[in-house]
């Protein structure tokens, strides 16, 4: 038997953790090709590696495919409801930060906080005849958040990628996104509202609640916990 360990499969967040895992003494590594999805483990016994996209490890720990997983508290979060019953957060890795954040046009100079946002929004709709656009991938913990904060006159626009653009394309208002250094908004004449951090992102080891463990599978966990807890 064995338990499975899933991993994004390209990119620095694949280098990092494996990294992250290497100064624990358990070596991850591709097998094949950049195309294949394969991976091996060494220095622990019973522990499969699957290579993964990171919105994929969420679903996977949820469905109780793999036993742990690497990935983001923001796609945790945006992509499982109730996640606290679905998966447990083992580790905080230390790397992929960014933050969650709604951001308007600078020249909203009288835009700076949720408050002010709700107002903007209530005249928005009144002029223009239709809510407020804001541009987001992460629909569940941005209407929560707003919802939370007593913001209603909006509508939520799927964006899947340069979501900082739909601004001067004119296909949104504001947006919702990850940033980490703000350059981004920055160059898209975006800026941060005061009190609009909706979560504070990192790559996490992630354990499965709901995946059955017979009492080997118990003994191949506890010793591969056990080597990450040692450092």
């Amino acid at each position: 038997m064995t338990i499975k360990l899933g991993v994004p499969s390209k990119g620095r967040l694949m280098e990092k953790t494996f990294d992250w895992f290497a100064r624990r003494g358990i070596s991850l590594s591709r097998t094949g090709s950049d195309r294949e999805y394969a991976g091996a483990v060494a220095g622990v016994e019973g522990v499969d590696l699957v290579l993964l996209s990171a919105g994929e490890i969420p679903r996977e720990l949820a469905a109780g495919r793999i036993h742990f997983g690497v990935t983001g508290t923001d796609l945790v979060h945006e992509k499982l409801a109730r996640w606290e019953q679905q998966v447990e957060e083992i580790a905080p890795m230390g790397f992929g930060q960014a933050d969650l954040i709604i951001a308007v046009p600078k020249f909203w100079v009288d835009v700076d906080t949720l408050d002010d946002l709700d107002a903007a929004a209530a005249a928005f709709r009144r002029n223009h005849g239709f809510r407020l656009r804001i541009a987001t991938k992460y629909h569940r913990l941005v209407r929560e958040f707003l919802r939370d904060a007593g913001v209603a006159d909006y509508a939520l626009v799927d964006s899947q990628g340069a979501t900082e653009g739909t601004v001067k394309n004119e296909t949104a208002e504001a947006v919702a996104d990850i940033t980490s250094t703000g350059e981004t908004l920055r160059a898209n004449h975006l800026k941060l509202l005061a009190d609009g951090l909706i979560l504070k992102s990192e790559a996490t080891l992630w354990r499965s609640r709901v995946v059955g463990l017979d009492d080997t599978d118990h003994a191949l966990c506890k010793a591969f916990m056990a080597r990450i807890e040692a450092d």
